[in-house]
């Protein structure tokens, strides 16, 4: 049940503001009776609600009397007031993250071989982001099959949201996909990356043929690798992430004579034609 104290008001702060809405204009010791805050207390909870501007005083009248602030007014000047609170967290934690990401980042990474595996498909989305978001120089999508990377949906919202931020950070983002992958693409797909990713400098697609699997290539020192469900070839049924400079050093040189050969794609052109 929602009560004042969500909104920072204390125990005593609350009861007595309620009580004023009840009894209107009073003194400091009729509202310490009909709130059952003591006396010895009420004053500095009445100097509170007027600082929070939910109580107006009359200094005016012997004994001084107070009168509660209509309840519209008083929760939009608590939820304002929350609303700054938060504000200034959200500043204080971006600092703390800044300091740490220059603490933490100045130790070289250790160049060994390291490989986890994600299964089942929440798992194996929540990793290939975290791997995307992780690329700093390089970024290479290669797709033979249908995958749901590159369908409708959260996945592929997801992803292309990712693939749009690594460009932002300065990365180089290449994709490769089989002709058959393309022309099987929904409208909305091409729509999408066009829209988001194709007048980007450092983004560019191609097709080459007798492509199969799919995997991403990060920094050239990391992949991932996706293995399909072997009941339904169109859903993702793992990822298993290598990183290994040596194995992405072959993945690399595979690579790179199957891109130069390939076909230009224009994403916008996809997108006219779907």
């Amino acid at each position: 049940m929602a009560s004042l104290r969500d909104l920072g008001l204390s125990e005593y702060e609350a009861r007595a503001y309620r009580s004023l809405l009840r009894t209107g204009p009073t003194t400091a010791k009729e509202l310490s009776r009909a709130s059952d805050v003591p006396m010895g207390r009420i004053y500095d909870v009445l100097n509170s609600l007027e600082q929070h501007s939910l109580v107006r005083s009359q200094a005016a009248s012997r004994p001084k009397k107070y009168v509660a602030v209509e309840p519209d007014t008083a929760l939009d000047r608590l939820l304002e007031s929350k609303r700054r609170e938060l504000e200034e967290k959200v500043e204080q934690y971006e600092g703390v993250v800044d300091e740490l990401t220059a603490e933490l980042e100045t130790a070289e990474p250790v160049q060994s071989q390291f490989w986890t595996a994600a299964v089942g498909a929440e798992e194996w989305v929540e990793l290939l982001v975290e791997r995307l978001a992780a690329a700093e120089d390089s970024l290479v999508v290669v797709s033979g099959d249908i995958s749901p990377q590159f369908d409708l949906g959260a996945i592929g919202e997801r992803v292309t949201e990712e693939l749009a931020a690594a460009l932002d950070r300065g990365v180089d983002v290449s994709v490769l996909m089989s002709p058959e992958l393309v022309s099987s693409l929904p409208p909305t797909v091409g729509e999408r990356y066009s829209d988001t990713l194709a007048d980007h400098p450092s983004f560019s697609v191609r097709t080459a043929s007798d492509l199969s699997g799919t995997f991403e290539l990060i920094d050239d020192v990391e992949v991932c690798i996706e293995v399909p469900n072997p009941l339904d070839p169109g859903q993702a049924f793992a990822m298993i992430d290598l990183k290994d400079p040596e194995f992405a050093a072959d993945v690399r040189e595979l690579f790179d004579p199957r891109w130069e050969s390939a076909e230009p794609l224009s994403l916008s052109a996809l997108a006219a034609e779907k």
